[in-house]
C-alpha cells in the first residue's frame, strides 16, 4: 500500500445509500485499491448506529446492512487505537474546543494530525478545520 489516509464516516456511508452516492466519495473507494485508511476507535460504532437508523427509517433492510459491514470488512479500512484512553481525550478536547467540531469529527481530525496523514471527508465543517490545521484533504491528484 502506497499511501494512507483517514476516512470519515461522511464518505463511508455515502458508499452504502444510492442518494448520498457522489463522485468524491466513489473515487475515495476505489483509491482503497491502493491506498488503505485509517478511523478512529469511535468509526465502528458510528456505522452500526447509521446503520440502525437507516433500519428504522426502512431506508435499507436488516440484509443490507449486514452486506455493507460485509464490505467495510473487506477494505483495507484500519481501526487505529491509541496507546492510553486518556490520552485520546486529552488529544481530542483541545481539537473539538480549537475547530468548534464535535468529539467524534474531532476524533477524525485528531488521528490525521497525530499520524501526519491526510483526511478523506464529506464535511464541511470538518474539511475547514483541516485546512486551518494544515492537514491536507485526501484528493485526487
Amino acid at each position: 500500500m502506497a499511501h494512507r489516509f483517514v476516512v470519515d464516516n461522511s464518505v463511508v456511508m455515502a458508499w452504502c445509500f444510492k442518494d448520498e452516492s457522489n463522485a468524491y466519495a466513489d473515487w475515495v473507494l476505489e483509491s482503497l485499491s491502493r491506498s488503505s485508511a485509517a478511523v478512529p476507535p469511535i468509526w465502528p460504532l458510528e456505522v452500526v448506529n447509521v446503520l440502525l437508523a437507516a433500519e428504522r427509517r426502512n431506508r435499507l433492510t436488516e440484509a443490507d446492512g449486514l452486506r455493507f459491514i460485509n464490505l467495510l470488512n473487506k477494505l483495507p479500512i484500519h481501526v487505529e487505537t491509541p496507546p492510553h484512553a486518556e490520552s485520546l481525550m486529552i488529544g481530542i478536547l483541545p481539537i473539538a474546543r480549537r475547530y468548534d467540531l464535535t468529539s467524534y469529527d474531532a476524533s477524525y481530525l485528531h488521528l490525521s494530525i497525530r499520524n501526519g496523514i491526510a483526511i478523506a471527508t464529506l464535511d464541511a465543517k470538518l474539511r475547514a478545520a483541516a485546512k486551518k490545521a494544515r492537514i491536507k484533504l485526501w484528493k485526487q491528484n
